[in-house]
């Protein structure tokens, strides 16, 4: 068998994912950027594809995938395959879902944490002048947790880790979730509103814990921020599209929004030349302290990473096997 990976993001020769597979399985390893950077013959020859983020999967790889029988996305994301196109020429397509649940729940608390808590504004203030800015009022988002409304968009394996934790502190829990069964709530204790204007009018932390699709794209927008609860905190870990970057911009320079969290963007890295970016990059007064941002990171650790690549490579032998696990686009896997 044969497993392609077009665009690894690790640098040795799949050590990792050799052992996973054993012997009897070839892994051909590239990394490029895109589809057209691996020889042809590659995509044509294998049994399998381990897909990361970087290459856009549609189109006319799809077409050389002629013995290919299982594409899985090394992460929890999939929008950057066409799952649809895949499905018409019987390739199932397998994420990795469990592989950074408590990776992202965690760095979700720590930005909520580091805004509310004022630990990087105290520890910036204190770089610039050790002695004269040694106070503890001057971060504009400082509040006790206890008591506090943590709303979740999204309450799959994240969102969950994440509101247990939040829970932890003393918070009220709400969460935004149409995709769970009624009822589904009570097997935690966390409240349940039915839509999303609701969540937003509720909430003093609002994060979002979703995937990207159709109807998440600019789900925060102008008029999900409209509704937003005097002093909100917005807090992205899921996919920087879901929120609309010029309605984000608009809704903390009026004051609507009190600060906000992104460990994602809508286009990464960052645009320098963004509105709000350069707001950021300038720490403007009406943003200083209010915004805080990590370069999509919050998956990561080094557990973290070998979890992903020893998952990845197992999804795929499964499917290899014909017993998919984690398949996204519903497609019985072809036959050898």
């Amino acid at each position: 068998m044969r497993i392609l990976i077009p665009d690894a993001q690790f640098l040795d020769d799949a050590g990792i994912e050799r052992a996973a597979a054993g012997p009897g399985v070839t892994f051909d390893v590239h990394r490029a950027v895109r589809e057209t950077d691996v020889p042809e013959v590659s995509w044509r020859a294998c049994d399998a594809v381990i897909c990361y983020h970087v290459i856009q999967y549609r189109g006319p790889c799809l077409d050389w995938l002629e013995r290919c029988r299982v594409m899985v996305r090394a992460g929890v994301g999939f929008d950057n395959i066409d799952i649809d196109a895949a499905a018409g020429r019987g390739i199932p397509v397998c994420n990795v879902p469990d592989y950074g649940t408590t990776d992202v729940a965690d760095h979700a608390i720590a930005m909520m944490m580091t805004l509310t808590r004022g630990v990087a504004a105290y520890d910036a203030q204190l770089r610039a002048d050790p002695v004269g800015a040694w106070r503890f009022d001057t971060p504009p988002l400082v509040r006790r947790m206890r008591g506090q409304t943590f709303g979740i968009v999204g309450l799959g394996r994240i969102g969950t880790a994440a509101a247990l934790r939040a829970r932890a502190f003393g918070m009220d829990v709400l969460f935004y979730d149409p995709a769970l069964p009624t009822g589904a709530e009570l097997s935690f204790g966390f409240g349940r509103t039915r839509s999303l204007a609701d969540l937003m009018a509720r909430s003093d932390i609002v994060s979002l814990h979703c995937p990207l699709t159709g109807e998440t794209r600019g789900m925060i927008g102008a008029e999900a921020l409209a509704a937003s609860r005097p002093g909100q905190i917005l807090v992205n870990t899921a996919r920087g599209p879901v929120v609309d970057l010029d309605a984000l911009f608009q809704a903390l320079k009026e004051g609507r929004l009190a600060g906000a969290a992104l460990d994602v963007l809508p286009v990464e890295p960052a645009e320098p030349d963004h509105p709000l970016i350069r707001a950021w990059m300038a720490q403007e007064p009406w943003i200083a302290d209010r915004l805080l941002i990590s370069p999509h990171a919050a998956f990561y650790s080094p557990s973290s990473i070998v979890d992903l690549r020893r998952k990845s490579a197992e999804t795929a032998l499964a499917a290899l096997a014909g017993e998919p696990i984690n398949c996204v686009n519903d497609v019985v896997p072809r036959r050898a």
